[in-house]
């Protein structure tokens, strides 16, 4: 049977997640720190991997005391802690994966880990990820997902042109367009009903919806 979600707990700054937004009983996969905001969730987490540079002892102790499995990598290594996670996730052969992480911090780990959410290597799978207020959705051929009247959404092309794009639910319309890499054209978009369509001829978008403005 397969596994419908699994969770990927990010390491670096504290999420913004509740637990009533994660699904209950999904298997929990922590990179590093991540262990620490799993278990301040109140996850219980089923493998803990990365160089564990990050990761407090009292972490480490809950992991033994329930048995994880723990996947230790240098800290010389040529893949962050999220990627390896992500490929331990989707070794599970889950239908969706959704990544708990922060909005904070460096921009390059931010920058990295979006490209990473939009690889090819995850194309088979439904991904997701709570980020910090922010909430992305990465879309290949179509998805729907639900929002709030007024919301911002951004659509975002991932790696080259997002080509045949078409939207339902959204207030201003995309049918058939070309989004070009590097293009602003889908940015603040915004909900006209409470659940909206994207699809897609060829490409890769990210639907970045942003949460609460910054005080």
């Amino acid at each position: 049977m397969q596994t419908e979600t699994v969770i990927v707990v990010a390491g670096g700054g504290v999420p913004c997640a509740r637990a009533e937004q994660l699904p209950a009983g999904a298997p929990v996969i922590a990179a590093d720190e991540g262990v620490d905001h799993a278990l301040a969730l109140g996850l219980t987490v089923a493998v803990a991997v990365g160089d564990f540079d990050s990761c407090s002892p009292a972490g480490l102790t809950a992991l033994a005391a329930a048995g994880a499995r723990v996947v230790r990598h240098p800290a010389e290594k040529d893949a962050s802690d999220l990627e390896l996670a992500l490929a331990e996730a989707a070794a599970l052969g889950p239908r969706r994966v959704l990544v708990v992480g922060t909005d904070a911090g460096r921009l390059d780990h931010a920058l990295a880990g979006l490209l990473l959410l939009g690889s090819a290597r995850w194309a088979g799978l439904e991904v997701d990820a709570l980020l910090g207020p922010a909430t992305v959705h990465v879309i290949r051929d179509e998805r729907t997902f639900a929002g709030e009247p007024g919301e911002l959404v951004s659509l975002l092309p991932l790696g080259g042109p997002a080509t045949g794009v078409r939207t339902e639910g959204l207030a201003y319309a995309l049918d058939g367009a070309t989004l070009p890499a590097g293009t602003t054209r889908g940015v603040s978009n915004v909900f006209a009903a409470p659940e909206a369509r994207v699809s897609l001829a060829g490409g890769v978008l990210l639907a970045i919806r942003p949460g609460r403005e910054p005080s």
